[in-house]
């Protein structure tokens, strides 16, 4: 891999082609920034696509970066969404970033993908800039500003194009051999790798392409895989598949104690003892001051006051926040909703409280925040710790005032960010609310607050990420990153954020995140909004953001549609949580499981919720891909063995495939019957009064039959239905998803280019001559197919015999000969199917290429 690249500057390029333009927008005008100028613009004469401008560089270079300068207002021919492309040719070139502009003023920097798969840097000489969307959506595009950052460096770029024309070569002799090998050109293999010297796959795959598709060893082939899977050669694999959600209701005994119904409570987890903890919430009725723990381990509740204020704690509260520190096992309280009789000046004061566990006291740390530098009484804020540094976060929430004042401006306050050090008690105001009084001065930082919001501290990469919320009518979408060493606030983008709205939560659903350090996960659960107008709305969905991709993922959604049956105690139970807000939701990172308890459905004023679920969030193991391998595998040999031996298929049947089988699960049950169904198609006649037993192996599987001049009768409805996904269908059975590559259709393609017909027909002189040659020999007789071994008795050898058949014969003989070459030649191409399947589950690194050379070859 190539090291670290300096030197970045400023790099020239001229505009080599466009698609349109309109009026005096030209394009070169893209090459000066003049945001004060507003015909200083490219702008496209139709929004139609596709509308594009290639950037042609004085010579090859490493781009890193690209830089979109602005008018110095909002325009709404501003781009919305975008892609990158670039390459060392223009009909030649990838995609290096896909994103969008922000409506505004400010010039935006984008990094370039600019190196390979493999890491090397990655020559450019032309840059395509496509527009997707503007940020008014029937309006033509406009691009006011572009610079080009990187590398130019002469002997730089030259050591890097031969390093990257290389590994071109190096690629393309590795699709020959892959095209070689798949075809059985076994000379042609072994010369293009002796004059080469590149080896088209890790020894590891090289053998067991050879006792798989060559041998047939399936035993082998098992005992291999499960060494793979040991050394733990799938795990990559398994680690990028998808989570699958399964919600559980918590249950516990009628007898014992449990919280009751309530939304705005608080609840936080102690990861080292497994013990969650609740406090207070709004029943409908009245705010509760009682504190709970419930020990995951035993699944028991335990009330530890039933009213926290006559043991020094704090009053009855709700839209609160907590966090706990795991250093001291002591629980930090702060805020709480007011309404509007209560809001008088006596009574708005933001007590700031702690509990001990340990020695189960409560102690006031300060009667009101606002007096030592803090926040001053907030609701619907968020508050993190970072337990190294011994410092709590509070962002965001809505000040609460004495009710005249709020009646007399009509417009809410939010608070900014503070931080609050345990040790020495103090407080500091680091981010102003933009609409701060202060905020004006250049001295001074600003963020725009918001309530209802998610933020969540990562301690390893010591930042808190800030995302989500409402600020007055506006529904928040940025994604906001404050480092806390450095104390800088930066913005991110999600990779998928502009491809597709659907790709991310969507704003103005209640949201509850939760994170995972040492995955690099953010989790949210969206449910119901607390807008009536939006209720209708009835979903649930849960959403990952991976840090490491920058990308948000829809682990589940589904439309909750069971109504009242959900918090009627009268009613069976549904099978997740129903959509609602003023809801809590805490991770237990030791288990790797989320709890959420109570909130409000939304549909009775006074209608809280007491239910209590678990959700976890599996992957595949390796005892999942072990058992999909064997499925796999013992799949093709019982087709095989069908083929020949139906009674031996049918006792492998009840053996080997039984034992695979979840005879408990529908799914799994109703493939197993149709692998049972291969036993019993009907026969064919083949030549004179002989028949051949069909199954899935007699079928073409290209279209046309690949040229076969044999005619085949056309599948059943129940050989399609047998046929059509089954890859997808074995992946379900195994709780395991399909690799998803191009093996199904291209490979297939490829390795079929010769019909077996033409395998017939130009091996066909052979395999009479070794026939003829060994006739006088009982014994089994060999024909060469590729590089497979064909194995025939020696009745039928005999048979094809030429001096022991007459003319009447011949017709039927070669038939026979031919359909039984046509049918180990597709054998053949199964094997090579299952392989390419297999060796998608393996580090890429060790395998042959994914693609082959028919991907590249039109007529």
């Amino acid at each position: 891999m190539a090291g670290p690249i300096s030197d970045i500057k400023k790099l020239e390029y001229d505009i080599h082609k466009y698609s349109s333009y309109s009026s005096s927008y030209l394009p070169e005008n893209i090459r000066e920034d003049n945001p004060s100028n507003q015909t200083s613009r490219w702008s496209s004469n139709t929004n139609t696509p596709p509308q594009f401008l290639i950037l042609k560089l004085d010579r090859p270079a490493i781009v890193t970066r690209i830089k979109f300068g602005k008018y110095e207002k909002t325009h709404v021919c501003n781009l919305r969404k975008f892609k990158v492309l670039g390459g060392l040719e223009e009909d030649r070139m990838m995609l290096l970033f896909e994103g969008g502009l922000k409506n505004d003023s400010v010039p935006e920097i984008f990094n370039l993908k600019h190196r390979t798969n493999s890491g090397e840097l990655l020559p450019i000489k032309f840059i395509q800039i496509v527009p997707l969307l503007s940020w008014g959506p029937s309006f033509n595009f406009c691009i006011w500003y572009v610079e080009l950052l990187g590398i130019e460096d002469s002997m730089f770029i030259l050591t890097n194009l031969r390093k990257y024309n290389m590994l071109r070569e190096v690629e393309i002799v590795r699709l020959f051999l892959k095209h070689c090998r798949q075809q059985g050109y076994v000379r042609a293999f072994g010369v293009l790798q002796e004059e080469t010297g590149v080896l088209l796959e890790d020894d590891k795959m090289t053998e067991l392409h050879e006792i798989l598709v060559n041998r047939g060893d399936f035993k082998k082939t098992e005992e291999m895989l499960m060494d793979f899977i040991t050394r733990g050669l799938m795990d990559d694999y398994l680690e990028r598949q998808e989570y699958k959600p399964l919600w559980n209701l918590q249950l516990t005994s009628e007898n014992e104690p449990r919280p009751g119904r309530r939304g705005g409570h608080q609840l936080i987890i102690d990861p080292q003892t497994s013990t969650i903890y609740l406090y207070g919430g709004w029943d409908g009725n009245e705010d509760l001051s009682d504190l709970w723990s419930y020990d995951v381990r035993s699944n028991r509740w335990t009330m530890i006051h039933e009213r926290s204020e006559l043991f020094d704690g704090p009053t009855p509260r709700a839209c609160h926040k907590m966090v706990y520190d795991t250093s001291s096992s002591q629980i930090f309280m702060l805020g709480r909703y007011l309404d509007s009789a209560s809001r008088t000046e006596e009574n708005i004061n933001s007590d700031f409280y702690l509990y001990n566990t340990v020695t189960k006291n409560w102690f006031m740390i300060c009667s009101d925040t606002s007096q030592v530098g803090g926040p001053q009484l907030v609701f619907d804020h968020q508050m993190c710790i970072d337990v190294e540094k011994q410092t709590i976060y509070v962002f965001g929430g809505r000040i609460l005032e004495p009710k005249n004042e709020e009646e007399t401006t009509g417009q809410y306050r939010y608070s900014g960010l503070f931080s609050y050090h345990i040790s020495t008690h103090t407080w500091t105001h680091i981010l102003v609310d933009c609409e701060h009084p202060s905020a004006s001065s250049p001295h001074v930082q600003s963020i725009r607050s918001r309530v209802t919001h998610s933020m969540l501290f990562h301690h390893k990469h010591r930042k808190l990420y800030i995302f989500g919320g409402q600020r007055g009518k506006e529904y928040m979408v940025d994604f906001l990153i404050y480092d806390v060493d450095s104390n800088e606030l930066s913005s991110m983008t999600p990779e998928n954020s502009n491809a597709d709205a659907k790709n991310v939560p969507q704003s103005g659903f209640t949201q509850r995140a939760t994170i995972d350090c040492q995955k690099d996960e953010i989790y949210v659960l969206t449910s119901l909004s607390k807008e009536k107008e939006r209720r209708d709305l009835n979903i649930n969905s849960f959403w990952l953001f991976s840090l490491t991709k920058k990308e948000w993922s829809c682990v589940y959604k589904s439309e909750h549609s069971n109504g009242e049956n959900c918090y009627q105690k009268n009613q069976s139970p549904c099978h997740e949580p129903c959509p609602r807000y003023a809801h809590q939701i805490v991770y237990d990172t030791t288990n790797q499981v989320h709890f959420l308890f109570g909130g409000n459905p939304g549909t009775n004023s006074n209608l809280r919720l007491d239910d209590f679920w678990v959700l976890r969030l599996e992957k595949p193991n390796r005892d999942n891909i072990l058992r999909y391998c064997k499925y796999l595998l013992r799949k093709q040999e019982y087709e095989e063995i069908t083929k020949n031996d139906p009674l031996s298929a049918i006792v492998y049947l009840q053996t080997k495939l039984y034992d695979i089988i979840d005879h408990g699960d529908p799914v799994q049950l109703k493939e197993f019957h149709k692998l049972a169904s291969l036993l019993f198609k009907s026969d064919i006649t083949a030549g004179e009064g002989e028949t051949e037993p069909i199954s899935l192996l007699t079928c073409s599987l290209v279209g046309g039959g690949g040229g076969s001049k044999h005619k085949q009768q056309p599948p059943s409805r129940d050989d399609e239905d047998c046929r059509k996904g089954e890859a997808n269908i074995a992946a379900k059975v195994m709780r395991v998803e399909s690799p998803k590559s191009v093996i199904d259709e291209a490979d297939t393609s490829s390795i079929s280019s010769m019909s077996s017909s033409d395998c017939s027909n130009s091996q066909a002189t052979t395999y009479t001559q070794k026939t003829n040659a060994e006739s006088s020999t009982r014994g089994t007789k060999v024909s060469k197919t590729g590089s497979s071994a064909i194995k025939i008795e020696s009745t039928t050898a005999s048979a094809f015999d030429s001096k022991q058949t007459t003319p009447s014969t011949s017709h039927a003989i070669a038939g026979t000969r031919n359909r039984i070459i046509d049918q180990q030649f597709e054998m053949k191409i199964r094997r090579c199917l299952l392989f390419n399947k297999l060796v998608d589950l393996m580090p890429e690194a060790l395998c042959q290429p994914k693609k082959n050379i028919s991907d590249y070859v039109l007529l």
